[in-house]
């Protein structure tokens, strides 16, 4: 199979690893911000990790928490909000700045060079997150994921063969232990170093997933030892908090755009 066109930036060089700024980083501004987001991009981030809930009234936020609480200090949930109420709230910054909560689609009009790694949170925001890529014609930036095979299924099903997705856990322990892959479409093995005491990421993972053309990106990775050690075993990409850091590690390297 071709590789998927989202992994294959026009300003980098495709046999880099891809940084992604997770949640747009916490460097400047809290978690799912715009402006952690375009604090990210004036890095020289191309790649935003990202979460979308959707409201009562079909509204497609970006936000990691089903509800408000550690974010905003409010007892709500944003299934049970409409779009107007989420737009009241703020997210709240440790230095005392408040932010609001973007739409989805701010961010796909506000970065339109970026490439956008969207994990779908609950099973509402599968079909306006199908419609949003369709609508902005975004096939080719957009990787959507979600631990749930249920979901992963339904998008697939939603945006057929041309769409990349990630590999939910069942799907990845396939890969691991049987070497099996999931047929048709384009995948890509997004998960964490480690699962409790279990070794998810290493050499022989990597090379597994090389052999299936399957790129293989960690998260989250706040640690420069961390870092330097998946790039030594050859991760194809990398998502962190720490986007100063992260790229500190990637311009030593030389993975950079200048």
């Amino acid at each position: 199979m071709t590789r998927h066109p989202y992994l294959e930036h026009p300003d980098l060089d495709p046999a880099w690893p891809i940084a992604f700024a997770h949640r747009g980083g916490h460097d400047v501004a809290p978690e799912n911000t715009m402006a952690a987001f375009a604090h990210a991009v004036s890095l020289g981030y191309r790649y935003l990790e990202t979460d979308a809930h959707r409201t009562t009234d079909g509204v497609l936020v970006s936000f990691h928490d089903p509800d408000l609480t550690r974010t905003c200090g409010l007892d709500a949930r944003i299934g049970e909000m409409t779009g107007s109420e989420v737009a009241g709230a703020r997210v709240r910054g440790a230095d005392g700045t408040e932010h609001p909560i973007p739409l989805m689609s701010e961010l796909f009009e506000a970065f339109p060079g970026a490439r956008f790694n969207i994990d779908a949170k609950s099973d509402e925001s599968i079909e306006p997150l199908a419609a949003l890529v369709t609508e902005f014609d975004a096939l080719d930036r957009v990787c959507l994921a979600s631990f749930k095979l249920t979901r992963l299924r339904r998008l697939r099903s939603l945006l057929g063969p041309r769409l990349l997705t990630n590999m939910s856990p069942t799907e990845v322990g396939s890969l691991r232990l049987a070497g099996r892959l999931p047929r048709g479409g384009h995948r890509a093995a997004q998960v964490p170093e480690a699962a409790g005491q279990l070794t998810v990421v290493n050499e022989r993972f990597v090379a597994g997933a090389h052999r299936h053309d399957i790129p293989v990106h960690v998260w989250t990775v706040n640690e420069r030892a961390r870092m330097e050690r998946l790039l030594d075993i050859g991760v194809d990409g990398i998502m962190t908090d720490e986007t100063a850091l992260l790229r500190e590690v990637f311009v030593d390297r030389n993975l950079w755009p200048s």
